[in-house]
């Protein structure tokens, strides 16, 4: 029992440390009570389907993706920042501002979900034969350790955001960091997967 604690710990960690900066970005732009929910909810599912889908590509279809699949989840933060920088440079701020606190609650969520997927699309070159080596009663102390690691993972990252210099930097320079972070974290997706390799040749 121990060994798959300290495997599942080890396994969590080496997969979702990459979510830290991107989860201090979301912090620290989306910092409102209200907000907040939706990022853990949505770090919470785009982590559990991650997860579902390794175990349903293990036990069920026996199936693991190509590397050009996964990079195809890059599209999903290339669109999210080019949409970003489009409202950002609407000349009205107030209006803007106002829009996306109207639109924040119900997109927040889903776009969370989203990049948790796209970013972590390559955890599954991990977790797909991490998985086949459990038995079921090792698969059940896995995913409570995950549980556990998304709330300490997003806690830290929350805190981290919340460190002034952190917070007014991010604040100043959002409608410039939010949409390159995005676009960048989409195009590395996609080259990392091979997908402009493909694409060239």
């Amino acid at each position: 029992m121990f060994q798959t604690i300290l495997s599942a710990i080890t396994v969590y960690l080496s997969t979702s440390i990459d979510y830290l900066f991107l989860l201090v970005l979301l912090f620290s732009t989306f910092n409102h009570k209200g907000l907040k929910a939706q990022i853990y909810a949505g770090q919470y599912l785009g982590t559990a389907l991650l997860v579902l889908t390794s175990l349903i590509a293990v036990y069920v279809i026996h199936f693991i993706p190509s590397d050009w699949v996964i990079g195809l989840l890059g599209l999903i933060p290339l669109f999210l920042g080019i949409r970003f920088a489009i409202v950002g440079e609407d000349d009205d701020e107030e209006e803007v501002s106002s829009q996306l606190k109207k639109r924040q609650k119900q997109q927040l969520f889903w776009s969370v979900t989203l990049l948790t997927i796209a970013s972590g699309g390559d955890n599954l070159g991990i977790y797909i034969p991490y998985f086949a080596t459990l038995a079921t009663s090792e698969i059940v102390i896995t995913l409570i350790i995950f549980i556990f690691g998304v709330v300490i993972l997003c806690e830290v990252s929350e805190r981290i955001a919340k460190v002034p210099t952190i917070m007014e930097t991010i604040e100043t320079y959002e409608r410039i960091i939010v949409p390159t972070v995005f676009i960048l974290l989409g195009l590395y997706i996609m080259y990392e997967n091979g997908i402009f390799s493909l694409l060239f040749n």
